[in-house]
């Protein structure tokens, strides 16, 4: 299967956090799934450990590291994903889970997101609880 995770998922995995259902880090830990991360979710990362916003118990480097040892692959943003982007319905107003929406959508990607935003659009949601 090929996935794309959302931000939470992403630190959820890499923080071995209890709200990732065990069921969803099979998943991503399965073989033949390929996972990507988007390099909005590095700079949302990025963001919100600058407002204080995250409880890293680690620097952002250490934690770009951590992400860049999983294996999953950073999917870029593409002018294709910005004009997908655009023509989204508005049920949802954050930036980053837009394009991430976008780029599941064009990219034909299985989005790993607790957001049950997600499901007022055409992507595939992968969260086996």
């Amino acid at each position: 299967m090929n996935l794309l995770l959302d931000t939470h998922a992403v630190i959820w995995f890499i923080t071995d956090d209890l709200r990732l259902p065990r069921k969803t880090r099979a998943l991503l830990e399965d073989a033949g799934s390929s996972c990507f991360i988007s390099v909005a979710t590095l700079w949302e990362i990025a963001i919100k450990n600058s407002l204080g916003r995250l409880e890293l118990h680690t620097g952002l480097k250490e934690i770009f590291a951590i992400i860049d040892k999983t294996g999953f692959e950073l999917l870029p943003i593409t002018a294709s994903h910005i004009l997908t982007n655009a023509n989204l319905p508005h049920h949802h107003h954050d930036p980053f889970d837009r394009i991430i929406i976008a780029q599941s959508i064009e990219e034909n990607l299985a989005v790993v997101t607790k957001d049950e935003k997600f499901v007022n659009y055409s992507a595939t949601i992968a969260w086996k609880k």
